[in-house]
């Protein structure tokens, strides 16, 4: 049995230009970009396999679209990082909000995308952190990621057309 935890929650103060995470550290944030179909952040990293996150906050499609920039040598394959869960914002203060519903989607381009840590699901879903709906809606957004790309030319394509946009990334794709 995984480390049962209630579900991350971050905040992205764009006024601020900073990042909270879910352990509480307040980051500097380089860029924000606030769009009509979500929100893109760009950081560095203070961590031992990454150097740089990249992030959009998809709120209509229950994502976190994620472009971690790894140290050479870790996960070179990996794209996209997708985190499944509950995205909102701005709120009054201009802040935006992610909770993490555990699900994630690891993208390597040529293979199929990997649904990772449903076991986590269930786990929170049985420890009463997250309730029989977002549990569900969890699930659902997580098939209808995993079936989009199949049809569509991969992840980013199919990101791109669900936001009508290119989501843009510091290195062009």
């Amino acid at each position: 049995m995984a480390d049962v935890h209630p579900p991350k929650r971050e905040v992205f103060d764009v006024a601020a230009m900073t990042n909270t995470d879910n352990k509480g550290f307040v980051r500097p944030v380089l860029d924000y970009r606030v769009t009509d179909y979500g929100l893109y952040m760009s950081r560095t990293a203070d961590h031992p396999r990454f150097t740089h996150l990249e992030t959009w906050l998809l709120p209509a499609l229950g994502l976190r679209a994620n472009i971690f920039h790894f140290v050479d040598g870790y996960r070179e394959g990996q794209r996209l990082y997708l985190d499944v869960g509950a995205f909102s914002g701005p709120d009054a203060d201009g802040r935006w909000h992610a909770v993490d519903w555990y699900l994630d989607l690891v993208d390597q381009p040529g293979q199929p995308l990997e649904l990772i840590d449903v076991d986590e699901l269930f786990e929170a879903h049985t420890a009463g952190h997250l309730t029989t709906a977002e549990a569900e809606d969890a699930i659902r957004i997580a098939s209808s990621t995993m079936g989009g790309p199949a049809v569509s030319g991969g992840v980013q394509a199919w990101l791109d057309a669900q936001v009508g946009t290119p989501l843009e990334w510091l290195d062009g794709d």
